[in-house]
C-alpha cells in the first residue's frame, strides 16, 4: 500500500480534486491523507462537503490581506513540520495555486516525489492569468508525474523538455465533478433558482474575479449594466469575496432590477444555475471548461487562455474585458441566440467523464501497481463556418 499525501486549499481544487480523493479513498492500494493548507476558508470547506471530503490536517494559512510570499511561507513551513511525520510516497498536487507551487516545494525539499494533476497549461504570458501561469511552470520542473488534460496541454510539455515517459493524458476531473454534479437532486429548496426556471427572460451567469482584472472590473460591471437595461435579460452574479471584487459590482449594478448580486452558491447549485444560463460570462477558469461542456455559449473575459480547445472548436470566445466589446458579443449572441441553440456549440475536449479513472490508474502505474493507461483523446478541429468563429470581430 502506498501513501499518497493531497493537498489542497481553494474552492476550484476541493471541486476537481473531489472525485479523485474518493476514488483514491476506496482503492485498497492507497492510504490517502488528505491536507488542507486553508488558502481559502470557508468556500474551500462548502466544495469539500459537496463529496463528503473531511481533510485530515488544516495548516489554516488563511489571514486577511495576506500576500503572495506569505502564502508560500506558511504553507511550506506548515508542511515542513507534517511531511516528515507522515512520509507519504508521493505527494499529489492541482493546477496552479499557491498551495500548488508551495506543496510542490515541499515535496522537492523533503525528497517526495510530485504528481501534477492538471499539467501543463499554458497560456504563452508568465504575468496572464498571474501568478498562475509562473505557479504551473515553476511545478512542472519538480513533478515526477504530469497527469495532462488534454493533448495540447501534454504538447506544451513535451515542448518545454519533459520526457513523454512523464505524461499522461488523462481529461480533466471537473468535467467528472459536473457529470455527477448536474445528476444530484438538489437538497433544499434554492428560491432563485426556482425562481430562474420559471423565467422567460433569457439568463446570463456573469463573474468576474480574476487579479490581473481587478482595475478593470468596474468596466465590466458598466457593461453588464447596459446588456440589463434590455427587457428580455436577466443577468445573475454569484459576487467572489474578495471585497474589491464585490463592491466594483455593487456600486454599479446594486439598483439594478433584473441582476441578481448573490452569494457564492455551494457547487451542486452553482452547477444547476449553468445549466439554466443560456449565456455565461465569465473570467473563471472552470466556466470555460464546464459551460462549453454543457453547450452554453460561454464569453471568456480574458484576452488570452490557457484553455484554447473550445475557442478553436467554437464553444467559446475571448471577448476581453473591454466594455465595448463585451456589449458586442453578448448582444450579437442575445439577438441570435435560437441559431447558438441549434448549433452544436458542445464539447467533449475537456473530458469524457472517465478522467478521474485515468488519474487513479496512472498513478498506479508510476508505483508499478498497475497497468499503463490509455490516453484521452479529442480531436480539437477548427471550425471555420462557425458563428463564433467567423463572427468574432
Amino acid at each position: 500500500m502506498k501513501k499518497i499525501a493531497v493537498v489542497l486549499g481553494t474552492r476550484p481544487e476541493a471541486i476537481k480534486y473531489g472525485p479523485v480523493i474518493n476514488a483514491l479513498k476506496k482503492d485498497p492500494r492507497f492510504e490517502v491523507f488528505i491536507i488542507s493548507t486553508g488558502q481559502h476558508k470557508e468556500m474551500l470547506d462548502d466544495a469539500l462537503a459537496v463529496f463528503d471530503i473531511k481533510p485530515d490536517y488544516n495548516l489554516k494559512v488563511m489571514q486577511p490581506g495576506q500576500t503572495l510570499a506569505q502564502i508560500t511561507s506558511r504553507i511550506t513551513d506548515g508542511l515542513a513540520k507534517l511531511l516528515p511525520q507522515l512520509k507519504p510516497d508521493a505527494l499529489t498536487v492541482h493546477g496552479d495555486t499557491g498551495t500548488t507551487l508551495a506543496a510542490a516545494l515541499s515535496g522537492f525539499h523533503h525528497h517526495i516525489p510530485v504528481i501534477h494533476i492538471e499539467a501543463g497549461l499554458r497560456s504563452g504570458n508568465v504575468y496572464s492569468p498571474f501568478p498562475e501561469e509562473g505557479n504551473r511552470k515553476l511545478v512542472a520542473q519538480i513533478a515526477s508525474l504530469h497527469l495532462a488534460p488534454t493533448p495540447g496541454n501534454a504538447a506544451n510539455l513535451i515542448r518545454e523538455g519533459i520526457p513523454e515517459n512523464r505524461i499522461v493524458i488523462t481529461g480533466n476531473t471537473v468535467v467528472d465533478a459536473l457529470l455527477w454534479a448536474i445528476e444530484q437532486i438538489p437538497q433544499g429548496d434554492n428560491t432563485l433558482l426556482e425562481a430562474l426556471h420559471q423565467d422567460t427572460r433569457k439568463i446570463i451567469l456573469a463573474s468576474a474575479h480574476r487579479r490581473e482584472a481587478w482595475e478593470k472590473i468596474p468596466d465590466i460591471a458598466n457593461a453588464i449594466k447596459v446588456i440589463a437595461e434590455r427587457p428580455d435579460v436577466r443577468v445573475v452574479i454569484p459576487m467572489h469575496k474578495n471585497p474589491i471584487v464585490r463592491q466594483a459590482f455593487q456600486n454599479t449594478l446594486a439598483d439594478m432590477n433584473n441582476v441578481d448580486l448573490i452569494e457564492p452558491l455551494n457547487y451542486l447549485d452553482f452547477c444547476r444555475l449553468m445549466n439554466r444560463a443560456d449565456i455565461i460570462l465569465s473570467d473563471s477558469s472552470g466556466a470555460e471548461e464546464e459551460g462549453p461542456t454543457l453547450g452554453k455559449p460561454t464569453l471568456i473575459l480574458r484576452s488570452l487562455t490557457e484553455r484554447p480547445e473550445a475557442t478553436h472548436s467554437g464553444s467559446a470566445i475571448l471577448v476581453g474585458n473591454s466594455g465595448e466589446q463585451i456589449i458586442h458579443h453578448v448582444c450579437r449572441i442575445l439577438d441570435n441566440l435560437s441559431a447558438f441553440k441549434g448549433a452544436n456549440v458542445q464539447t467533449d475536449h475537456y473530458g469524457d467523464g472517465l478522467a478521474t479513472q485515468r488519474v487513479i490508474g496512472a498513478i498506479a502505474n508510476f508505483f508499478g501497481l498497475g497497468p499503463a493507461v490509455q490516453p484521452f483523446y479529442c480531436g480539437c478541429e477548427m471550425r471555420p463556418n462557425n458563428y463564433f468563429v467567423t463572427n468574432a470581430a
